[in-house]
């Protein structure tokens, strides 16, 4: 393989090492955020009516934390960066959801949560990229 082609690859892996990680990053954000929910929920401070806003929350919450690290690692494309980590949260949530549970979590809200976990890392890829616009400075005659 030619240089070009090593730097391509080792981006590649970089980037796909920094999803991962975001994505595992983004479920325990996420985990830590339903499990303060429930113990509102619990002591009473929250209604049992706002548990799916809570979870829908809690993926956007999860989704831009794990975004931002996976973009931090990459650098670059950051958008899309971000928006694969959100992929990958909805699908470790997904996966969770089917082994745990009887019930299909696609079926029972699973559009919200997917659209959550998305909108969660595209913030990320949009808000961490770091680029700075340059201002071109006008010379004066």
């Amino acid at each position: 393989m030619r240089k070009n082609e090593e730097d391509q690859t080792a981006m590649l892996v970089r980037c796909g090492t920094g999803v991962v990680l975001g994505g595992a990053a983004a479920l325990l954000v996420s985990l830590a955020v339903l499990l303060l929910a429930s113990v509102a929920i619990s002591r009473g401070a929250l209604g049992e009516g706002l548990l799916y806003q809570v979870t829908v929350a809690g993926c956007v919450l999860g989704s831009f934390a794990g975004g931002l690290l996976a973009v931090r690692r990459c650098g670059a494309r950051a958008l899309i960066v971000g928006l694969c980590t959100g992929g990958v949260l909805f699908l470790l949530l997904l996966t969770v959801g089917v082994l745990l549970f009887d019930a299909h979590s696609v079926e029972q809200g699973g559009i919200g949560l997917a659209c959550g976990c998305l909108c969660g890392g595209a913030a990320a890829g949009l808000l961490g990229s770091g680029k700075k616009k340059s201002v071109k400075k006008k010379r004066r005659k």
